[in-house]
């Protein structure tokens, strides 16, 4: 039965690089290769470790890019057509996020595939590129050790969670139980008592939060932060789960209790804006310029709230 469930996999991965075509191929297999994108008019772009995003003059048919939609879904057991125009996958290509759209939401078949990091990458080699201060690295390794709870915020495509998982290598070699909660597997914690848990259809980032408390986890690492799950997991933080982290999108170290505040609005009409004091320790942003280059622009504590504004001091 293993030879048989390896054989169909051998074939199912045939079969998507050959839908792919040379030219996705080609940048999907290159190690620097960030995320691989077609847009709706068939072009495509990618973007690559100290490149930025590339406009390529290579342009996709329709009808290929249709079709490789369409059968990312049916290797997940799904289907792709005109009511269930989205597919959200993970692809056997070392783990890469594969999101795409059919018509009508979109003019013409378009996808991205995001490449899941083979590497980590250290704090210490962000301090060697210029992105992070060697103060800061050696307050946010003492953060990571002292359990402080971490919010990292930036825009799409800043860095987010390859950051968080230069935080998370700090915990290389821990004893402690770490429970990872995501949509897709991206995170990457080197410790021997580990779970890691992916939302589906029918469960939820807020139910895998929720039962996540019955599994005596040390602490609780959430890749991101988008719905009322927020909620649920700063009661866990402040309820003997310390020393989480978790990314969230938003604007500036400023806008994230706010952007914690609607969130958690869609779990319960009043905000308990004494549990985002006593959850959230630290925030820290990520910036990323034109070309490509990734930055940790501020680092602050949330120290209060008062006047009806929230405080924070920069680290």
């Amino acid at each position: 039965m293993v030879a048989v469930n390896e054989v169909i996999k051998t074939r199912k991965l045939t079969m998507l690089e050959t839908a792919f075509g040379e030219d996705v191929m080609h940048y999907l297999m290159d190690e620097k290769t960030v995320e691989v994108m077609v847009n709706p008019d068939g072009r495509l772009h990618y973007e690559r470790i100290g490149e930025g995003k590339v406009a390529t003059d290579i342009y996709l048919p329709a009808e290929q890019t249709e079709n490789i939609v369409k059968l990312v879904a049916s290797f997940k057991n799904g289907v792709a057509n005109e009511q269930n125009p989205e597919v959200a996958a993970e692809l056997s290509f070392d783990g890469a996020r594969f999101q795409g759209w059919l018509p009508p939401v979109v003019e013409q078949a378009c996808f991205s595939i995001r490449r899941r990091a083979i590497a980590i990458f250290t704090l210490a080699q962000y301090v060697e590129q210029g992105a992070l201060t060697q103060a800061q690295c050696d307050l946010l390794s003492k953060a990571v050790h002292d359990r402080k709870n971490i919010i990292i915020v930036g825009g799409t495509g800043s860095g987010k969670t390859t950051f968080a998982n230069a935080l998370l290598d700090v915990l290389a070699g821990s004893d402690d139980r770490i429970l990872v909660i995501e949509d897709l597997p991206e995170l990457q914690v080197r410790v021997d008592d580990l779970v890691t848990m992916t939302t589906t259809t029918y469960v939820s980032m807020r139910d895998l939060v929720k039962g996540s408390l019955r599994m005596r986890p040390d602490r609780i690492i959430i890749g991101e932060v988008r719905d009322g799950s927020a909620l649920d997991l700063l009661k866990a933080w402040n309820t003997g789960h310390p020393g989480g982290v978790c990314t969230i999108h938003a604007n500036s170290v400023e806008s994230v209790p706010y952007r914690l505040e609607d969130l958690i609005q869609e779990a319960v009409v009043t905000v308990p804006r004494s549990l985002i004091l006593q959850s959230v320790d630290l925030i820290v942003f990520i910036s990323r310029d034109r070309a490509g280059k990734r930055t940790i622009s501020d680092i602050v504590e949330l120290v209060g709230y008062e006047n009806e504004r929230y405080i924070l001091e920069v680290c």
